[in-house]
């Protein structure tokens, strides 16, 4: 079984299962309980969570066993129990999965205290805490091992090494857990810890917890470029927000399951949720990539006596026009918006766009029905300025209403090249000084 899910994920992405803490606290049990320990005074609790979460559609749900080591379970005084609440935290998930056809994964987390240099626990009493719960967690019959929300490298080096040492055949995910900026809590980057992780054994690497899915999406674009190993992704529900006094999630199972197409596409092939995840939100995540496989499929597939297409390489940006040229060459460019119409005479913008070019701006920006107006379309707009004028347009495809959405697209176009195709006004309400750099000259009443 252990072995079917490597080759899986060479062939397909699959979908893990989100939240245990979150859905116990939603059912009653309050954070000074320990929630491991539930697996044997509640079992029936921990058995119907991981039913939620098959009958939405998870192909491998986790063991209620995150914090099973000895070192978080002394702070309950349950040190020595680490045996019984693994292995019946193990069996819970394997009588929950036996109707489904899944894998369950035992969950290992990090110790909870600084390891030598930054503490006073050595990396052999680590490795000791370690190798006693995935001890347990094999013993109760996991089919691999997901070593997650680890901030510091060498604490989940000493876990993959006892996970090697209780089973050498056990397919372990190792997933690290990463700032805003992508980076490892004690600095790495990815650049960094993924060749190590890579060479102590993981078979997959990933990332989880911390942050939302935006920020996470970056960082596995970024340890795609230094792996080929599958790649893991289980971001938090977004960053929690204070409200009324309660901590709130507030991504939607819907915004979730677009970014669960979008981990895809960059290359990941295990994918689910942290923090804030629920069935709800696994259940949509589940059905956009259901959609997302059917599409591949079709688009993948040549019609019945036809040769597969060839697909033509790229042009270079350099080659593609003027403004291309420009841009590949690292020069500063300047661009003006003029914005349709209300109706269907045009003189008043060729003649705007006649003037910028005459003193040197190098593109039109063109938006589409801005402020939801009734206006000529920005598409027909474009083809006249360029047949009429010989300065190329810039269209702007309405890619949705809301603002976040326009955050992620224009954001990192702005961090990558320093343009911002967007008002100075736009730019103060996303925390952006407008500057030269971004924006170079602008024509539009009140800005």
């Amino acid at each position: 079984m252990a072995t079917d899910l490597l080759a899986r994920l060479q062939k397909s992405p699959a979908l893990c299962d989100g939240a245990m803490g979150t859905l116990l606290y939603a059912k009653g049990i309050f954070i000074n309980r320990c929630y491991d320990e539930l697996n044997v005074s509640q079992p029936e609790l921990i058995r119907g969570i991981h039913h939620e979460y098959l009958q939405a559609g998870a192909e491998i749900i986790e063991t209620n066993t995150f914090g099973g080591n000895s070192f978080r379970l002394a702070r309950h005084s349950m040190a020595d129990r680490v045996r019984e609440i693994n292995v019946a935290g193990a069996r819970l998930a394997r009588d929950a999965a036996k109707s489904f056809d899944v894998w369950v994964a035992g969950s290992v987390g990090p110790l909870g205290v600084r390891i030598e240099p930054l503490g006073k626990t050595s990396f052999e009493e680590a490795r000791t805490a370690f190798r006693e719960q995935i001890t347990a967690l094999v013993e109760g019959g996991v089919d691999l091992l997901i070593l997650e929300t680890f901030g510091y490298l060498e604490e989940l080096h000493q876990a993959m090494l006892a996970a090697r040492e209780v089973n050498p055949k056990i397919p372990v995910v190792a997933q690290v857990t990463i700032d805003e900026d992508g980076n490892c809590l004690d600095g790495s980057t990815p650049e960094a810890f993924t060749p190590r992780l890579e060479e102590w054994g993981a078979d997959v690497i990933g990332c989880n917890c911390s942050v939302g899915p935006v920020a996470m999406l970056d960082a596995m674009e970024r340890i795609r470029t230094a792996t080929s190993l599958p790649l893991a992704a289980q971001p938090n529900a977004g960053i929690p927000r204070s409200v009324e006094g309660r901590n709130i999630y507030l991504c939607s199972p819907e915004y979730m399951a677009s970014y669960a197409r979008k981990f895809v596409a960059a290359g990941v092939r295990l994918v689910g949720g942290c923090c804030g995840t629920t069935p709800d939100h696994i259940r949509v995540m589940k059905a956009a990539l259901r959609v997302g496989e059917a599409r591949a499929r079709v688009n993948t597939a040549p019609a019945a006596g036809q040769a597969a297409a060839v697909v033509a390489p790229a042009t270079p940006l350099e080659k593609r026009s003027g403004l291309g040229a420009k841009l590949a060459g690292g020069e500063f460019v300047t661009m003006v918006e003029i914005v349709p119409p209300k109706g269907t005479d045009i003189r008043k913008e060729l003649e705007g766009a006649r003037f910028v070019k005459s003193v040197g701006v190098d593109a039109i920006n063109i938006p589409d029905s801005p402020r939801a107006s009734a206006r000529m379309s920005n598409q027909a707009l474009s083809l006249l300025v360029q047949q009429e004028v010989g300065i190329e347009p810039i269209l702007h495809a309405a890619i949705g209403t809301c603002w976040a959405f326009s955050r992620i697209c224009w954001e990192p176009l702005r961090r990558e090249s320093g343009i911002c195709c967007a008002s100075p006004a736009t730019l103060r309400r996303w925390g952006i000084i407008p500057t030269p750099r971004r924006c170079s000259m602008w024509m539009r009443s009140g800005w």
